[in-house]
């Protein structure tokens, strides 16, 4: 109820009467006061004039449910939201849901982690009132070699709604880390349940440093956030839905062709390693090379010093001066 109402408030010009909310979500006007009542309480300014309605006059930074639900606009991605106080991890969380039948779409996030993780099993700080760390679930009818690129959807979809909330131009580090000014503000972990042939279930986590003051020293050199580079606090809600507006978008476009082709060329667009020399460390050892882009199979292309190219599917890739590789 309160969901919805705070909705409604949110997209009336004018004042909108009791008697009206009372009608439109067939609840008793005793009802109406009391969700009001406990938005107010949870720091939402809500003006009441008699014989006009209420009015929504500020709201608080801050993300919960009603929050959430009350500023999503998308068809699919992040219409089901599952928020919590804290977990262990967003991805972990999502992939219980997922099994107990979550529907597509279904979008988790927590405003703490207490084991966030990114990828080979790295620890990702996660504190309360700071971040983003959120998860969505996927079921696509796709063939599970397709999956990772997920991930780079993912990432052009952070980058534009990034841009778009804030103003800051960022840059893509293939295949899951966004860079601003050469320092990491974002990650992203794609995890997968399958069959041999068959897809059970990816989940798309995603953390992103929003308003985060300071980092330890010892990698205040290689992360970043949102606020210490555009000298401000950003709506962490607001970027949420812009988020999965924009990865709604870019899955719809993925799922066309079923790999990178037709974002191809805007991914690329966005490389930081794009024409860089780059080390490739794999199980097998480490080489050189110079990135020319990625493939429609979304893999990363890396021209040798004599001349031969290798498609990367995995594995890290550094690039000179990013993250203290020189």
């Amino acid at each position: 109820m309160k969901t919805e109402i705070l909705k409604a408030l949110r997209e009336s010009k004018d004042y909108i009467s009791g008697q009206q909310l009372c009608e439109q979500f067939g609840v008793s006007r005793t009802a109406v006061w009391k969700a009001i009542r406990k938005l107010e309480e949870e720091g939402y300014v809500i003006e009441a004039v008699r014989n006009k309605g209420y009015r929504l006059i500020d709201y608080p930074e801050k993300i919960s449910q009603e929050e959430l639900g009350s500023l999503m606009n998308t068809q699919w991605a992040g219409k089901s939201v599952k928020f919590y106080d804290e977990v262990d991890s967003t991805n972990t969380t999502a992939k219980q849901l997922a099994e107990e039948g979550a529907i597509h779409g279904t979008l988790v996030v927590a405003d703490k982690q207490n084991s966030g993780r990114g990828r080979r099993g790295r620890t990702w700080e996660s504190p309360s009132g700071t971040g983003i760390w959120m998860s969505v679930i996927l079921k696509p009818d796709i063939i599970p070699a397709n999956a990772s690129m997920l991930t780079l959807v993912m990432a052009l979809s952070v980058l534009k709604a990034c841009r778009e909330v804030t103003g800051l131009e960022g840059e893509i580090k293939w295949p899951n880390d966004l860079v601003i000014h050469k320092k990491k503000v974002c990650g992203i972990l794609t995890e997968m349940s399958a069959q041999i042939d068959y897809i059970n279930h990816i989940v798309v986590g995603v953390g992103i440093n929003v308003n985060t003051d300071y980092f330890p020293e010892v990698i205040s050199k290689m992360a970043t956030s949102l606020k210490l580079e555009g000298n401000q606090s950003y709506n962490r809600a607001r970027l949420i839905v812009k988020v999965m507006e924009c990865f709604e978008t870019y899955y719809d476009k993925f799922m066309e062709t079923e790999d990178m082709s037709l974002l191809q060329d805007e991914y690329d667009s966005h490389l930081i390693n794009l024409n860089q020399e780059v080390k490739v460390t794999q199980q097998e050892g480490e080489y050189f090379g110079v990135s020319e882009g990625i493939t429609s199979r979304g893999e990363l292309i890396i021209r040798q010093q004599d001349g031969t190219k290798v498609l990367v599917y995995a594995g890290e890739v550094s690039v000179r001066g990013l993250y203290g590789y020189v």
